[in-house]
Parts: structure tokens; C-alpha cells; sequence
């Protein structure tokens, strides 16, 4: 497929910008749509944050308080399990995909392992409390190790908070990022559209000029051919080469006819003297009859051979004269 048809430039120019606009809608909605997730994501993040707390204090309020009721303390560490494990493995339910990058794999497992160990001393400070003999000692050592790993695990879920909000901040600057270059890539297909628009229309510019020549040109012999720059559209270049064709072949005939009409006059006119001087002889042998025949019936050949010429020579002026009529019946057509 040849690229200087003007038919091929425009579905090229329109294929490419249908890309883009389609490329850039379709990834902004698919990253807008990502981010909404991840905001969900960081949304679990911050509350796991919360969750540690509150853990701790409700573990600090049963420890003074002497308060036999577990349920909101259990409540809290199930739902940071939940949250624990939607964050390491996804929740289809919510159509959270788990998205990690190694940084946030690293930590998670940190993570996990805090919260092993945190989890296991909640678990002795309430068997600790439910037991009918209180061990005092045991209960503060328990306490405030919970109080001790609460804060290292409240430190690394902050941390871990951090990294999905850098994770996400990152894709929100890619979105910028892009539409910025999709952005540039419009414009500057924006400026190649104008180029090629005003490179086609010089084109065609110059072949209606040509064309509008050839109809006010009152001279129709020896027509120039169109001339047209290389690069010019494949269309206008037939177009051209077929109109080029056909005055090539008008001033061939033109030329052919003159040359031809030329010949007989030249003809003609020869004859003409040779009978200019067979009068001369016929005059000069009048008393003799038998050569004055046999001159007469020469120059009554010559007489009939000149008006041979001059038929031939109307015939010819008659064949230029359709030969025009044709080249103006073809020039009002266009």
C-alpha cells in the first residue's frame, strides 16, 4: 500500500489518533479504576493501625479495671486478622486484588510475625485473667509486653501504611505522566495532520491552477504538460499522467496535421510552376501540332494532379479543423 495516496494518509492519520484517544481513555479508567481498589487497600492499612490500639487498650483497661468482659478486645483482634489476611491475600468478596511490591511483601511478613507474637500474649493475658488464682507478677509481665510489641507493631503498620500510599501516590503520577504525553503525542499528531492537509491541498492547489489554464487558454497548440513535484499524492500524479497522455497525443496530431497540410501547399505550389512553364513551352511550339498535343494532354495531367493537391490540401485543412474542435469540445468538458 503505497503511503502518498491521499486515501492512505488519512486513514493512517485517523487510525493512529483513534489509538491514542482509545489508549488513553482506556488506561485512565483502568488505573482510576486500580486506584479506587488501592484506596480501599490503604483504607484497611490505616484501620489495622487503629486496631493495635485499641487492642492495647482494652488489654491496659481489664488489667486495672479487673473487667471479666472480652468481647470487644476478641472483636478487635478478629478484625485486625481479617484485615491481616486481606491485605496478604486479597478479598474477592470485595474485589480487593492483593498487590505487592517486594518493599510491601517484606513488611506484611514482618508483620506477620509481630503480630504472632502479639496475638499469642493477648491470648496468655486472658487466660491469666480468667484464672481463679490471680498471678499478679505474671499479669504485669504479660501486660507490659503486650504494651512493649504494641508499639513496635503500631511502628511497622505505620511503615506499612507509608509504602501503599507511596504505591499508590506512584501510579496517581503515572496517570499524570501519561496523559501529559498522550497529551503531547495529540498535538504534535495535531501538527503532522496540518502538515500533510496543506501538502495535499498545495497539490491540488497547483493541478486546478492547470487545470483552470487549460480551459482559459485561447491557444490550444502545443499544450505543456502538467509538472508536478515527485511527492505529490499517487491520485493527483494519475490523474495528471492520464491528462498529460491525452495533450501529448492532441499536439502529435496538431503537429502531424500541420506538417502534412504544410507538404501539399509546398506541393501545390511546385506544380503550380511547372505549369507556369508548360504554358511558356506550349507558347513557344504553338505551330506545331503534334507536339502542341501531346504537351496539351501533359499539362491537362499536371492541371488534374494540382487539383488532386489542393483537394487533399482542403481535406487536410478540414481534418485540423475537426482536430480543434475536438481539442475545444474536450476543454469545455472539463
Amino acid at each position: 500500500m503505497k503511503f502518498n495516496k491521499i486515501s492512505t494518509k488519512i486513514k493512517f492519520i485517523g487510525a493512529l489518533l483513534m489509538f491514542l484517544v482509545a489508549s488513553v481513555i482506556g488506561t485512565t479508567i483502568y488505573l482510576n479504576k486500580h486506584n479506587i481498589k488501592d484506596a480501599l487497600v490503604i483504607n484497611i492499612a490505616g484501620k489495622q493501625r487503629m486496631l493495635t490500639q485499641k487492642i492495647a487498650k482494652n488489654v491496659f483497661y481489664i488489667h486495672h479495671h479487673s473487667v471479666g468482659d472480652f468481647s470487644e478486645l476478641d472483636e478487635a483482634c478478629h478484625t485486625f486478622i481479617e484485615g491481616l489476611e486481606t491485605l496478604k491475600f486479597g478479598d474477592d468478596a470485595k474485589k480487593i486484588a492483593p498487590f505487592h511490591t517486594d518493599e510491601i511483601g517484606i513488611q506484611l511478613t514482618e508483620i506477620d510475625i509481630l503480630w504472632g507474637r502479639f496475638y499469642d500474649d493477648v491470648q496468655n493475658f486472658k487466660r491469666l485473667e480468667n484464672s481463679q488464682i490471680k498471678n499478679t507478677e505474671a499479669l504485669e509481665k504479660v501486660a507490659a509486653s503486650i504494651h512493649a510489641e504494641n508499639t513496635t507493631l503500631l511502628q511497622n503498620v505505620d511503615k506499612l501504611v507509608t509504602l501503599y500510599t507511596n504505591y499508590s501516590e506512584e501510579k496517581t503520577n503515572f496517570i499524570k505522566n501519561f496523559q501529559y504525553s498522550a497529551a503531547a503525542v495529540l498535538f504534535l499528531l495535531f501538527l503532522y495532520s496540518m502538515m500533510q492537509l496543506k501538502s495535499i491541498e498545495s497539490h491540488v492547489d497547483s493541478f486546478m491552477q492547470y487545470s483552470k489554464m487549460l480551459i482559459e487558454n485561447g491557444n490550444i497548440a502545443n499544450l505543456a504538460p502538467i509538472q508536478l513535484q515527485a511527492e505529490s499524492e499517487s491520485e493527483i500524479l494519475e490523474v495528471s499522467d492520464t491528462i498529460n497522455c491525452f495533450i501529448n497525443k492532441i499536439n502529435s496530431a496538431v503537429e502531424c496535421s500541420n506538417e502534412a497540410l504544410l507538404q501539399s501547399q509546398k506541393a501545390s505550389s511546385k506544380l503550380e510552376e511547372l505549369t507556369d512553364e508548360f504554358d511558356t513551352i506550349l507558347a513557344e511550339l504553338k505551330d506545331k501540332a503534334s507536339a502542341s498535343r501531346y504537351l496539351t494532354n501533359s499539362e491537362d495531367m499536371v492541371i488534374e494532379s494540382t487539383e488532386v493537391l489542393i483537394n487533399s490540401t482542403k481535406k487536410l485543412a478540414n481534418l485540423k479543423q475537426e482536430l480543434d474542435k475536438l481539442i475545444k469540445s474536450c476543454q469545455d468538458l472539463q
